[in-house]
Parts: C-alpha cells; structure tokens; sequence
C-alpha cells in the first residue's frame, strides 16, 4: 500500500503538479526593452565597426579615424551619449611584451577595456555583466605560404591590415552597445555594467584582468552574460539558423553557469519566443574559449552566447565584414540577452540553501535539505538575507537526477520551509528560487550536496 501510495505522489509531481498559473507573469517592463532594441541601431554600429579598418590592439592607438584607439573613443563617446545616468570608463592595463611560446604580445601595448555601469537601486551591490570583444585579429597566411605544421600558431601578419571582424565580435559589441543605450534609460535594482573587452583575440588578455580585479575586490557578480560571435546564420558548410543561439555554460550539472543557462531558456521563451535559447552543457566550443572563462576561473557564474552555425573561413581574416554579418539575427540575440538581463537586475536575490554548521571544531556548509520526521519525506528549508520588500514568495523546482532541465515547480508562498511528503530525496534534485509580486524571477538554487570528504585510515 506504501509504495501504491509512493508511486501515486511521484506520478502527481511530474504529470499533474503545476502551479505555473500561480505566480508567472510577464513583466510588461522588461517586454517593452526587448521591443525597443532597434535592428537599425544595431546595423548603424556595426558598419561604423567595420569602417575603422581594424581594431587590432597592436594597430594606431592615435589615427582618429583608423584602428583600435579610434575604435575605443568611439565606443567610449557611444556610452557616455546614451545617459548621464550611465558611469563611462576606460579600465586601462600597461601590457609587456611576452616571449614565451605561443603568445601574441609581440610588444609591449596598452589595453583598454571600455565600461560603462548603470547603479542599481536597492540592490547595486549585486551586479550583472553583458559583455563582447571589440578588438580583431586578421590571422590569414600570406599568399604562397606553406600549410601550417600540426601545433605551429597562425602567422600574425601587420597589425594594421584590415581586420574588420564584424561578427567575431563586432556583433557581440554591438548587442552590449544596444543594450546600454536601452536599458540606460530605465532603472534597476541591481547594478548593470556593460562591457566592450580588448585583448581576446590575444588570450583573453581584457577579460582576464576585469575578472581578476572584481575578484581581489570581492565584487558580488550575479551573472556575466558574454556574447561572442552571435552575427552569422550560414555556416561555412551552408546550414542556415537564424531562430537559435547556443548558451555555454561550465561544468558540473548544477553549477551556479549552467543554472543562468536553464534561467536564459525559460526567459527567452516568456519574452521572445520567436528565438530558441539551446543551452550547451559545455564551458565553450569544444577545445576553444572566450571572455566568458576567466570570470568561471575567478568563481563567477559566467555563459557564453554564441551562433551554432560559424563560418571558420571567415573568422580572424579581411572577410569577417558586414557583407558576411546577420544584422537581424544579432537583433534577436540582443533582444534574448534583454530580457535576460533586465528579469535578473529586477529580480530578487536567490535563496541560500545551505548554512554554516560548527562540526568537529570547524564551520562547514551543511544543506538545508533532509528526510523530515517520518525519514520518508522531502523536507526543503532555505534562507533569505535581507528579503526584499516586493518579495511575493518562493518556488520549489524539481527534476530527475537524469533530466536536463527543471521539470516542475509549486509555488509556496513566502514561507521558509516546505515538506513534500512521501517524496525521496534521493531519486529527484530540488531546487528554491525566489519571485516579486511583479513576476520577476530569481536564478535558481539548487540543493547540491558537497562531495564526501577522503577518509584517511590509520593502519598499523
């Protein structure tokens, strides 16, 4: 009879237990900022892109018109046009010239990143990144050299030949330009920083530093939200895709990267269902990386957008230009990386779900995550430091340990603690997220046990 009963509740949550109609609403604010990030806006800045000939850190720092200083003062004078509410500056870095193997600091170079922060309100200490790249790299051998040797780097030709790099990432730039001038007309309660990264094409030289620097002053980074190569729609093969963008996100499972990736799916299907947001649980592409992974180095939660469909012909060469760039579908992903981004700078803080317990002379984290009294039951409690005055209540999500994405969440009301009873916690992985009376949502957490520690065995 037990177990009639048992498999009876299990059936109810993963086919009848939906309480989605309860809380979900759509945030007519965060609509109206996926509607204005204009297609045109976006086209202008990416032919202005193009038209500085390269953006190679190596190239003029000076010419007015051509190279990566030119390029960098545009950007800058961009931001700083877009709101006075908008804090616009370079973060400056003196680079020396490296001779190991494989580097491509052939001299020593000044490094500018371009940001530009939007203060939150209630919030600012908590703070959301969109991010790209805005140097470029022309890495095309010259005509009549021999084929490249198994492990020999590319040839990097005169840094000041056209490198126009449209799409690698002057889409990506573009969308965090977009987005800047958009959302800087709005306020939030978290803090938005929106960030055009030099150096990538020379070892994430830009983001590596950022990310060093926010992690030695112990910035609270809720998400960082890169977006590189996100222009093309035909790959090199002829396959077309204008209705999907991949999100990467790092190992394992329920890291704090791939629960941004699960939260981007769900948003972009509540505003912008048109596109198809298709997490990849894989830091990048395979074998390769981006301005996304220093900040998963540094313990930041970091993802990266990214078109499944590139064209490896004409990445890092004179043929990266606007004629071969999708103004349209770098549109779409704007508009995803929108909604993203405005639902997480509006929601709550996520739920803590474990606690500090004194053990054996030290504190350790301990899960807030047990049988119950009847030792058959699901006893989930959570903690929220500081709540905040629009908090409506908490969501309990649950999957099957072999599920990819969360399958069903009940609604609980601003409570603390909730029991599923008769329900294992041994065969399904919980989560807690918390929501505002506005529909905003927070990232999820996840109740993920810590890995057992090594016993050491006295032998004798």
């Amino acid at each position: 009879m037990k177990g009639t009963m048992r498999a009876l509740i299990l059936a109810a949550l993963f086919t009848t237990w939906n309480a989605t109609a309860q809380y979900k609403a759509v945030n007519p604010q965060v609509s109206k900022i996926v509607s204005e990030v204009s297609q045109e806006r976006i086209t202008e800045t990416l032919r202005r892109l193009e038209g500085f000939g390269t953006r190679n850190i190596f190239s003029s720092q000076d010419d007015p018109h051509r190279g990566i200083g030119a390029a960098r003062k545009w950007i800058y004078g961009q931001f700083r046009s877009y709101s006075p509410r908008l804090e616009v500056s370079f973060d400056q870095y003196r680079l020396k010239k490296d001779t190991s193997r494989g580097s491509r600091v052939t001299s020593d170079v000044d490094l500018y990143n371009v940001v530009a922060v939007l203060p939150g309100t209630t919030d600012k200490d908590e703070r959301v990144l969109i991010t790209g790249h805005y140097d470029s790299i022309n890495l095309a051998r010259p005509a009549g050299s021999p084929p490249p040797q198994p492990g020999e780097p590319p040839i990097q030709r005169d840094p000041n030949i056209d490198a126009p790099g449209v799409t690698d990432d002057g889409s990506g730039v573009a969308c965090v330009m977009e987005l800047a001038r958009v959302m800087s007309q709005y306020q939030f309660d978290k803090t938005l920083v929106f960030i055009a990264f030099a150096g990538e094409e020379e070892g994430l030289l830009g983001s590596t530093l950022y990310a060093e620097k926010a992690r030695s002053l112990n910035q609270k980074i809720e998400a960082v939200l890169n977006n590189d190569i996100i222009g093309s729609d035909v790959a090199g093969d002829g396959r077309t895709e204008n209705r999907r963008v991949n999100v990467f996100s790092e190992d394992p499972i329920d890291s704090p990267s791939r629960e941004i990736a699960r939260y981007a799916r769900e948003i972009s299907e509540r505003y912008f269902p048109g596109m198809t947001v298709d997490p990849v649980f894989r830091a990048d592409r395979f074998g390769r990386g981006g301005d996304h992974t220093p900040f998963n180095q540094e313990g930041f939660a970091a993802v990266r957008f990214s078109t499944p469909v590139e064209n490896f012909a004409n990445q890092h060469s004179p043929t990266d230009s606007f004629a071969n760039t999708s103004p349209g579908y770098t549109t779409s992903v704007t508009k995803v990386n929108g909604a993203v981004a405005a639902s997480l700078a509006w929601a709550p803080k996520s739920p803590l779900t474990t606690e500090m317990v004194e053990r054996n002379g030290r504190k350790v984290p301990t899960l807030l995550l047990t049988r119950g009294k009847s030792r058959y039951d699901a006893a989930l409690k959570w903690k929220q430091e500081n709540p905040e005055p629009d908090l409506a209540g908490y969501v309990i999500m649950m999957r099957r340990s072999t599920a990819p994405y969360w399958e069903r969440e009940i609604y609980v009301g601003n409570v603390s603690e909730y029991t599923l009873p008769g329900v294992s916690i041994d065969e399904l992985v919980f989560g807690v997220k918390a929501i505002d009376k506005d529909g905003n949502e927070s990232l999820t957490s996840p109740y993920v046990q810590a890995p057992r520690e090594k016993r050491k065995i006295e032998t004798y």
